[in-house]
């Protein structure tokens, strides 16, 4: 089974540098990367959210996954329904601080 975590929204302003989960919106739902690409497609619906957070098995936030790769992966001609996230998703999202990668902060 997979892991789901969710987090209430903070209305405080975002730090500029911090850990993956600091840096990206923490209402964002939690994932492990053995979920399906079906499976985070509903949840991103549901949830309202335009990326996932995907943790590893000691609930580090390791990478970002957006609505646009999971679109893009299910488009491809070798999709099929057992696809995982971590089938889709490429290097490390943070770098060794825990620092997250390409990823913008808005202040509130």
């Amino acid at each position: 089974m997979t892991l789901v975590q969710m987090q209430s929204r903070s209305m405080s302003a975002t730090p500029v540098r911090g850990t993956a989960a600091d840096a990206m919106d923490t209402g964002a739902p939690q994932v492990c990367d053995d979920m399906t690409v079906e499976v985070a497609l509903s949840l991103m619906a549901s949830a309202r959210t335009g990326h996932l957070l995907v943790c590893d098995n000691d609930g580090l936030c390791t990478q970002l996954v957006t609505q646009a790769q999971l679109t893009a992966a299910r488009d491809n001609s070798a999709y099929t329904d057992r696809i995982q996230l971590r089938d889709i998703l490429g290097g490390q999202g943070v770098d060794e601080h825990g620092i997250a990668l390409g990823v913008l902060a808005l202040a509130r």
